[in-house]
């Protein structure tokens, strides 16, 4: 189970949020069996802040959170973090699809306190809106056509997940509703790669039928792409090499 979380932050405050973030409020929700799987800048939004943060199972997900935004961390710093925020409801929550080995790292291998930002690094997330639940159609069509185009591309799929329609089992904290939601993830070395992949993405035929081909059958609108630029402690990061990327393997769904 995993939330994909969207902040719209005051002009300026974003480096004070992650600061704050990245100093009180990953390893205290870890010791509560959540994990904190990525912290990002949103490289087309200065003031939008973007982390990814899982859970075992509903059930778990309602106990730890009560006991984090209940416990002594979270009411010390609520009141930094929350001046930093105008807006903190853009929650999707979502169920994995497929994943990658290693899509997670081991938590061992997160970058210490004081580590540097992780240069030009980009983690995209393509956010896929269907017309019906995607596990019921578009999933399928996604695997079989779409991200084999992006593999070609350079830009294998190290993730994907769809919408987790179950009542939000701690309702203190917004999820959006309503929505059927295919979200893929990709990694790139650095910005150069990236724009590599989308010249070639431009460039083929087939990509281009297989999208129009899905938004006449499957979709809403074209995919909304999150460029995201890793902070510095994210343990979600671009690949050290463009050659590393893992072999897709089919993940639990539940």
């Amino acid at each position: 189970m995993v939330e994909l979380r969207q902040y719209t932050l005051h002009p300026g405050t974003r480096d004070i949020l992650i600061e704050l973030f990245e100093r009180e409020f990953i390893e205290t929700q870890e010791a509560l069996g959540m994990t904190v799987i990525g912290q990002f800048r949103d490289l087309d939004d200065p003031d939008r802040f973007v982390w990814l943060r899982g859970f075992a199972d509903m059930p778990s997900r309602s106990q730890a959170l009560a006991a984090f935004y209940g416990g002594p961390v979270w009411r010390t710093h609520r009141e930094v973090a929350n001046a930093t925020m105008i807006d903190s409801d853009n929650v999707l929550l979502l169920r994995p699809l497929v994943v990658a080995d290693g899509f997670i790292p081991d938590a061992d291998s997160r970058p210490l306190p004081g580590s540097r930002d992780a240069g030009e690094e980009l983690v995209v997330i393509m956010l896929w809106y269907c017309t019906a639940p995607a596990a019921e159609g578009f999933a399928g069509f996604f695997a079989q056509q779409l991200a084999p185009l992006l593999d070609e591309c350079a830009a294998p799929v190290v993730a994907s997940f769809v919408t987790e329609y179950s009542t939000n089992s701690f309702p203190a904290l917004p999820v959006r509703e309503g929505e059927h939601v295919l979200a893929c993830m990709t990694r790139f070395a650095d910005h150069a790669a990236h724009a590599r992949h989308v010249a070639a993405l431009t460039r083929s035929s087939p990509w281009q039928a297989a999208h129009a081909d899905a938004l006449t059958h499957y979709l809403m609108r074209p995919a909304e792409t999150l460029r995201l630029a890793p902070t510095a402690r994210s343990l979600l990061r671009g690949p050290h090499e463009e050659t590393q990327m893992p072999t897709l393997s089919t993940g639990d769904a539940s």
